[in-house]
């Protein structure tokens, strides 16, 4: 974890809580930077909805994004706890018995993921959330970079909740649901783009939020524009190509 890459992470974070910023986008921003800054194989984050329910709103990979939905499904697991409880919680192996929860570190390790950090979303007394960071290897992450990882959790709490009352919880609510319902709509408009395009759910993503920057629209207003098939899939269709050829190694 370099300290060039470190400052270029934060100030790209402060540099997205502008005005009327997209809260969805921010969080998909958050979760791709803790892979790339901190080292760590994936990570995902929860936030709780107006009635007082997690549900995931960001992941770097299908895989996180999965195994988080089958801990909230099962209403247990690391980082349930660790919103409910508002400290840190880690699982520095998935093999280890017993398990404290077996179905989901079973689950954690068909994935592919040897060890969790999952890590408080919360400014004072207040939790909104968990950032949860996934290893392949198992083992604890260093107090430097578990520093970092919280830091990072803070500036996204305090971006949701910088044009708020922090006093009128229900505004909170409201951007929150916001956000949730973003979700919603971006899930469809992956599985619309995947069955138009044939191109796997992960690329689909990656389309749309592509398309969303280079025209500077929100990400949740280009997956309604998908879903009420108002966009030039053609447009599109050149994104997903363009992602491709980036990818693809060179000869």
């Amino acid at each position: 974890m370099s300290m060039e890459n470190l400052a270029e992470t934060f100030v790209e974070l402060a540099d997205t809580l502008v005005a009327d910023f997209d809260p969805v986008e921010f969080m998909h921003l958050l979760a791709d930077r803790c892979v790339t800054t901190l080292h760590v194989d994936a990570a995902g984050i929860l936030l709780v909805d107006h009635h007082g329910e997690l549900q995931v709103v960001a992941a770097s990979s299908d895989r996180a994004r999965l195994l988080e939905l089958f801990e909230l499904q099962h209403r247990q697991g690391p980082c349930m706890e660790c919103y409910l409880t508002s400290a840190p919680v880690t699982v520095a192996s998935f093999t280890e018995t017993p398990q404290r929860w077996p179905e989901f570190s079973s689950v954690a390790g068909d994935a592919g993921f040897g060890a969790l950090h999952a890590l408080p979303m919360r400014l004072r007394e207040q939790t909104v959330g968990a950032l949860n960071l996934f290893t392949v290897a198992e083992g604890v992450l260093s107090e430097p970079t578990l520093r970092v990882a919280q830091a990072m959790a803070d500036v996204a709490t305090i971006g949701l909740l910088q044009a708020q009352v922090i006093s009128h919880r229900e505004l909170l609510a409201v951007q929150l649901q916001k956000a949730l319902q973003s979700r919603v709509l971006i899930e469809q408009a992956k599985g619309v783009l995947a069955e138009r395009l044939q191109i796997d759910m992960s690329r689909a993503f990656e389309t749309l939020r592509r398309y969303s920057r280079s025209h500077n629209e929100y990400l949740s207003k280009v997956a309604e524009d998908v879903i009420a098939g108002t966009i030039d899939m053609s447009a599109l269709k050149v994104v997903s190509t363009a992602d491709l050829s980036a990818r693809r190694p060179q000869q």
